[in-house]
């Protein structure tokens, strides 16, 4: 298993605090897994909105987390090195625990297909071992 620092993810990844929202990569199976970890502190600038007086991270921003992890796992793969990957779709998207400052989360995406410049992953977000939120997510690769 391949491990990834934050150096080496930004080497891949295109984004930048504050949107990179991946702290490193546990494990790495280039082109087919891949499980990442987000520290999540209070910090965060969305917190400043989302909500006042109760903290709650946007689903919208796990979701997000959850798509860069797949995206280190299919831009690792020889053949999609140095591309973009971008959202093509999000299915069956379930929110199951809310995610509070002092959270970890700990994201899991399994590319379950792979043609040509298109991938399909099953992603999954979790705190202490409970899901937060599970999806199916869509990725169009294209050129820098």
């Amino acid at each position: 298993m391949l491990m990834l620092n934050i150096d080496e993810i930004q080497n891949i990844l295109p984004h930048r605090p504050p949107i990179l929202l991946v702290d490193r990569i546990e494990e790495l199976e280039p082109g087919s897994r891949a499980v990442g970890r987000k520290c999540v502190t209070m910090n965060e600038p969305f917190f400043q909105g989302h909500f006042p007086g109760k903290a709650v991270m946007p689903g919208v921003i796990i979701l997000e987390a959850l798509a860069q992890t797949g995206a280190v796992a299919l831009l690792t793969c020889e053949e999609h090195k140095g591309k973009l990957a971008y959202f093509g779709a999000m299915d069956k998207v379930k929110f199951k625990r809310q995610v509070v400052p002092g959270d970890v989360l700990e994201l899991q995406v399994e590319i379950t297909k792979l043609k040509g410049d298109f991938g399909v992953g099953k992603a999954v977000a979790y705190v202490e071992e409970q899901v937060a939120v599970e999806a199916i997510l869509t990725f169009a690769l294209g050129e820098k």
